[in-house]
């Protein structure tokens, strides 16, 4: 069985380059992005948070839809990248924070899994996912995107995907498949 993956990792992957798995420059990550950001039924959130969000592409395009963006990570040389990318935008806050230990307090009406959820083993995602129905409401949303390809991550991308789908508390509203990836958007319905 395998465990989380270790945090270390993370830190030695932004030691070796300043955007290792290319966010800002990749097509494969921008059209992943569109995608994200296209999917969300929304306009307008009033709180959103996106634990992971390394040097903030992502959380760049999500600003614009939020009035106050939560984007945490692990990692500091990446958050220095993603504060500096979004220091125009006064509704979003960038934090060292670590997930689930370290679950923020606020109640979201968005929470943005991206490229994150598998890295878990199936015990922490389920921790991660109890601290997900204790932030948000009903009509809440929660979007997960990842990579379908072969990884030696605990999980692969379709079965975080399959373990969030056991939620009764969610109800899946948005289902996109390709090749490399899967994206799906839930409803908090209880």
């Amino acid at each position: 069985m395998k465990v989380s993956t270790d945090r270390q990792y993370f830190h030695n992957m932004y030691a070796d380059a300043d955007d290792p798995w290319s966010f800002a420059t990749s097509s494969y990550e921008q059209r992943k992005y569109t995608l994200t950001v296209d999917s969300l039924p929304r306009e307008r959130y009033l709180s959103a948070f996106e634990p992971g969000c390394s040097i903030g592409v992502l959380t760049e395009l999500l600003a614009p839809r939020c009035d106050s963006l939560l984007a945490t990570d692990i990692v500091p040389c990446a958050l220095e990248q993603a504060t500096k990318r979004l220091e125009d935008y006064e509704n979003v806050m960038v934090d060292y924070r670590a997930i689930p230990e370290s679950w923020p307090d606020e109640t979201f009406d968005l929470i943005v899994l991206s490229e994150v959820a598998y890295y878990f083993d199936t015990r922490s995602l389920r921790d991660v996912l109890e601290h997900v129905e204790c932030s948000t409401g009903p009509g809440a949303h929660l979007i997960g995107v990842h990579w379908r390809g072969e990884t030696d991550y605990p999980l692969t991308g379709d079965e975080a995907h399959a373990l969030i789908d056991e939620r009764k508390s969610l109800r899946n509203v948005v289902h996109h498949v390709e090749y490399e990836f899967v994206l799906d958007l839930w409803e908090r319905v209880t």
